[in-house]
């Protein structure tokens, strides 16, 4: 039986996992990483980076890759067709990156990758965790193989479906939607902006459209059953029920598009003895926002700069303390990203009497800036 040790073992290569990986390499320990997947992803996924973390990435040496490539965006508007119903602005926040930056999940976990392994750290793939325990001095997850690896701490980043989080017996509260999802990656001409977010609350339903890199646009939409490979058809008939009418857009190409349910799930608790969770393996929610990736890259920060203190000769009781607020954290995110869900999904009927009301709350700068601090995570600084 063979076994390797390290200051921390981190469960999944995804952004979230790599993020963990990266700050406690930085800041001087030995990290290994591990990943049931042959390779990263190649689709996109979580497309949004927020300003907050992109503040919190400024030490290690991501940011700027990331800067460069993805498409700033100074504004998130919510419209009805082509009504203007909420106004959200970026360009004056009180920050380095006054803008959401679009850029998609696949090139996220590039350049995460590329700082990690540039600093040494060992990524092993594909590596498939069965089992993990722990004693007094370490936490060992068990392989596939029958081989172990021990460690001082483990993070699980492996995601929703988390091996970790189910080893060490940590609740997974919450349920799902009952509306179906649809996402692509599209080509389009016509009267969509590349310098906006939109979240079309039009009377026949929620459709998100946003620019990324390589002139393409994010599609999201809620339908009663999506497709499981949406067409060109498909995203035009969704654009031209929902979308801009007095210029519409016009698909001219799906590059990748899939479906998905939405769930909203919370984990009991972030840490278990030398056990942590971060990302999709704490928390789960609708992307209504574009809240996800973010709030598991905040995690991963806040838990490497933590287990650093730790490693270093800081009391233990620093875990709980982590693990409490980012359980807060994480229930304040899930509680926004809940609302702005069941506002665009209400019943047909009730539609027009919302988007009436939220034009009426538009009208005041300060639920804008309020909500621009909440997009952007700024007010969790």
């Amino acid at each position: 039986m063979t076994t390797a040790t390290a200051d921390v073992l981190v469960v999944g290569a995804g952004p979230v996992g790599l993020t963990a990986a990266l700050v406690l390499k930085q800041l001087g320990h030995e990290v290994l990483i591990v990943d049931g997947q042959a390779a990263g992803v190649n689709t996109s996924r979580a497309a949004v980076v927020h300003s907050h973390t992109l503040e919190i990435l400024e030490p290690y040496g991501v940011v700027p890759a990331l800067v460069a490539r993805g498409v700033h965006t100074p504004v998130f508007t919510i419209r009805d067709r082509d009504q203007v119903l909420i106004p959200v602005p970026f360009d004056d926040l009180p920050t380095a990156y006054p803008y959401t930056l679009m850029i998609s999940q696949a090139d996220t976990e590039k350049f995460l990758l590329e700082r990690v392994l540039e600093l040494g750290v060992e990524v092993r793939r594909p590596v498939t965790v069965a089992a993990v325990t722990q004693d007094a001095d370490a936490a060992v997850a068990t392989l596939a193989d029958g081989s172990q690896l021990r460690a001082h701490y483990l993070i699980g980043a492996d995601g929703m479906h988390s091996t970790v989080r189910e080893q060490a017996g940590i609740g997974f509260t919450g349920g799902s939607y009952a509306e179906s999802f649809a996402l692509a990656d599209v080509r389009l001409r016509g009267g969509v902006p590349r310098n906006e977010v939109i979240l079309y609350f039009s009377p026949a339903g929620l459709v998100v459209v946003a620019p990324l890199p390589d002139e393409m646009f994010r599609i999201v939409a809620a339908v009663d059953e999506a497709p499981h490979e949406p067409d060109i058809a498909f995203i035009q008939r969704l654009l031209d029920e929902r979308g801009p009418r007095a210029v519409p857009a016009e698909v001219t190409e799906v590059v990748w598009g899939s479906r998905f349910r939405v769930h909203h799930r919370l984990a009991d608790t972030y840490r278990d003895g030398r056990i942590l969770l971060a990302g999709d393996a704490a928390h789960v929610h609708s992307p209504a926002g574009g809240q996800g990736m973010n709030l598991g890259i905040e995690d991963a920060v806040t838990a490497g700069r933590t287990l650093s203190r730790v490693l270093t000769g800081e009391s233990e009781d620093l875990l709980d303390e982590h693990a409490a607020a980012r359980h807060r954290t994480a229930r304040a995110v899930m509680s926004t990203a809940g609302r702005l869900t069941t506002a665009g999904t209400v019943p047909a009927v009730a539609r027009p009497v919302r988007n009436i009301g939220l034009r009426v709350a538009g009208i005041s700068p300060a639920v804008r800036h309020r909500l621009a601090l909440r997009l952007s995570g700024l007010d969790r600084r």
